[in-house]
This record gives structure tokens, sequence and C-alpha cells, in this order.
């Protein structure tokens, strides 16, 4: 797992948010094992702490779970891959309008801008 850190966003997060792309994508399954906590954390060179944080933050939010002596696994909730699209798709389009009404932006002219991109990219699909 290549993985280089944001200064601006804590490292937990970081690594919490790849684990859900990881997932959302589908490279992790349903009772996939993950690292364990000492291994995962010697990959990324950080604190052993910190990956603990975002394994607990992850299981608070059912997206993993714990089995004692066992390991930390994906969970397999219903709808937990779609679940995790829309939440991820929503930070980022939230972020980007804030960003472009930031710049001074339109509605308006949001959309009209999103539609010609979304154009210019199929064309090249």
């Amino acid at each position: 797992m290549d993985l280089e850190f944001d200064d601006k966003m804590p490292i937990y997060l970081q690594i919490m948010d790849r684990i859900k792309m990881d997932i959302a994508t589908e490279k992790l399954k349903a009772n996939d094992k993950l690292p364990s906590v000492r291994e995962m954390a010697t990959i990324l060179k950080v604190n052993p702490n910190t990956l603990q944080r975002a394994y607990q933050e992850l299981e608070r939010l059912g997206i993993v779970y714990t089995q004692r002596g066992m390991g930390t696994f994906v969970g397999e909730r219903k709808h937990m891959i779609d679940d995790l699209k829309q939440e991820m798709a929503k930070e980022v389009i939230d972020s980007f309008i804030l960003r472009m009404k930031r710049l001074g932006f339109s509605e308006e002219e949001i959309i009209a801008s999103i539609s010609k991109n979304i154009t210019e990219v199929n064309k090249h699909v």
C-alpha cells in the first residue's frame, strides 16, 4: 500500500480514507484480513498508535471488525460499498463546490463548467 501523507490532514484520517477507497473499489472485499497494526505501521512508516486509531475508527463506523487473536477484517454489511462510494463522492463534490464558490463562480457557472468538462472527458474515453 503506497501512501504519501498530506501535512494538512491527520495521518490516521488519510489511512482511513485509503482503506475505505480500497473497499469501495473492491481491492479489499468482505471478510478480507487487514495487515496487523504493527505490520501496516511498518509498511507505512507511521507510529503503531496512529494505525490503531485508524482501525478503531473504522471499527466504530462498522467498516471493519476485529476478532480477538485473529486480527481486523473488512466488514460484510449489505450495501457497504455503495454507502462508502456515496459518502466519498459527497466529500469530493462538497469540497469542489466550496472551492468553486470561493473562486466566485455562481451555481449556474459551476453546473455549466461540469457539463463542459464531462463532455470533454467523454470524448477521450
